[in-house]
């Protein structure tokens, strides 16, 4: 009888060697490494406005916001992601160029092939930031925005924007309309 191959793990030193020679970039989740697929144009361009607006709502503050080619490392389970927008006002961050451990938001764009995974699995791995206090997945097909926000009481809670509906960030206290969130993009897909 045969047996599967064990795959061989990547330890988190290793990975981080081996992802800064690599053209693609790549999530590492406790010894695994994940190949990330390119975006669409509309993805692009909604993560895009999302920077601009708190980039230049954040101007002259200790806050820093940064778009997807910045990896989050989720210390207590061994893992690093690269969301498409975050923003630390963390001095240990801006202290560090390659990886932050302290952002304060984080925004999703779903994209069909990962929508399920970062309204779920990876939803539950950035939940463990405890500098974390809002997570957004923003659907294109929908234009809906769905923020989650940490409550005085621990717990997580959902607050929806529905299409045309302002996006409120209480995180960094912006105020987004729905025609600055997708600027640029077509009413049909």
């Amino acid at each position: 009888m045969g047996y599967a191959a064990k795959q061989p793990l990547f330890t988190a030193a290793d990975y981080l060697l081996w992802e800064a020679k690599q053209a693609e970039r790549h999530e590492y989740l406790d010894g695994e490494v994940f190949a990330m697929a390119g975006a669409e144009d509309t993805h692009v361009t909604v993560s895009g406005n999302l920077y601009i607006a708190l980039r230049q709502h954040l101007t002259g503050s200790p806050c820093r916001t940064y778009m997807s080619d910045m990896r989050v490392q989720v210390e207590s389970i061994n893992s690093y992601f690269y969301p498409d927008v975050l923003v630390t006002c963390s001095t240990k961050d801006s202290a560090s160029r390659l990886v932050k451990t302290e952002p304060k938001f984080i925004a999703e764009i779903l994209s069909p092939s990962t929508a399920a995974y970062d309204r779920g699995m990876k939803f539950s791995h950035y939940r463990e930031l405890p500098s974390l206090q809002e997570y957004i997945v923003v659907d294109l097909d929908t234009r809906c925005t769905d923020c989650y926000r940490l409550g005085a009481d621990g717990l997580w809670v959902l607050h929806p924007f529905a299409k045309g509906e302002t996006v409120e960030l209480t995180s960094v206290a912006l105020t987004l309309s729905a025609a600055q969130l997708f600027a640029e993009v077509p009413d049909e897909r």
